[in-house]
């Protein structure tokens, strides 16, 4: 672990540190049109994740939802505040290289505030609530600078991946 890094039994007060899309590939197995987290601008291991992504126009789902009036469908919002805590659960349960991936179990509590159009840039706030060796809980924030877009709760597990 690096010094900027900080454990589960270390204080919360070293920096937090940053991963590009290049680092968060090596930890997600998502690719695109799928991957739905640009960049990592902090991560506090076993405490929370602080990551983004970047709205752009040439998003394909904005060619149906909804032609005249694009807007970020809900489940994918959803998606990337998963994909952020994916990151977070990697790393702190240092899953890399491992095989194993982080599937949904449950969500919960989802709310939609505000719209995501295209050109936002998504703030994809995520924190543990519970974590245990095979089972987190998260709660996740997306926010459009400092208003809320989507709040929720979710539950993932750790697992090996299908049989072929």
């Amino acid at each position: 672990m690096s010094e900027t890094q900080t454990g589960e039994g270390a204080a919360s007060t070293a920096a937090p540190f940053a991963y590009d899309v290049t680092k968060v590939m090596a930890a997600l197995p998502h690719r695109y049109p799928m991957l739905l987290v640009d960049r990592v601008e902090s991560i506090v291991l076993g405490e929370s994740i602080h990551a983004v992504k970047a709205v752009s126009m040439n998003e394909g789902f904005f060619q149906g939802h909804f032609p005249g009036r694009p807007i970020m469908p809900g489940v994918l919002i959803v998606e990337a505040l998963a994909q952020a805590a994916g990151v977070l659960a990697v790393e702190t349960l240092e899953l890399a290289g491992t095989g194993k991936l982080v599937y949904f179990m449950a969500i919960e509590e989802a709310k939609f505030r505000a719209p995501v159009e295209p050109g936002c840039l998504l703030d994809l706030h995520v924190s543990f609530t519970q974590k245990r060796a095979r089972v987190c809980k998260f709660a996740g924030r997306a926010m459009l600078g400092d208003k809320l877009a989507c709040e929720v709760s979710f539950t993932a597990m750790i697992a090996e991946p299908p049989a072929a």
